[in-house]
């Protein structure tokens, strides 16, 4: 009897090592899908502000094309009331707008820069040379990344 119970023992102690070598495996290929799936959830997430990005992007674009008409407006516009007014409405545009990240970049009297310049005409100039003498249409920023590049005229 000794002798069997001797053997059961060591059987049971084999099966509780095969089993906790199971166990661990079990539960390193858990930590592993764990990992998996936060990686996934974070890809998926960046993947979404991406297009959101993209999408608020692509309006905002399209929306310059009002801010410009505006801009020529309030210029060409000879009734103060009236001028009052639409100041007020391009204010409260251009207010939302930079809400969502968008920024004029700034141009005149600045030293061109061809990441946020675009040269459409040179002139001699007192000035030094490459220096913005005029802006024939406002560039902007949208969240730091530039949208669409200022126009200008440039000192030559």
């Amino acid at each position: 009897m000794p002798e069997e119970k001797k053997k059961s023992k060591e059987k049971l102690k084999k099966e509780l090592s095969e089993a906790k070598k199971l166990a661990e495996t079990y539960l390193e290929q858990l930590k592993y899908l764990q990992a998996d799936f936060d990686n996934y959830k974070k890809r998926v997430l960046r993947e979404r502000e991406e297009f959101i990005r993209q999408a608020n992007e692509n309006l905002i674009k399209e929306l310059l094309v009002i801010l410009d008409d505006f801009e020529r407006s309030l210029a060409s516009m000879k009734n103060k009331e009236d001028l009052k007014g639409l100041e007020l409405i391009y204010k409260n545009f251009l207010k939302i707008l930079k809400t969502f990240g968008l920024k004029k970049i700034e141009a005149v009297g600045k030293k061109f820069d061809p990441y946020y310049h675009e040269v459409l005409l040179k002139e001699k100039s007192d000035k030094e040379e490459g220096i913005i003498l005029e802006e024939f249409q406002s560039g902007y920023l949208l969240n730091g990344k530039v949208i669409r590049h200022s126009k200008v005229k440039i000192s030559g």
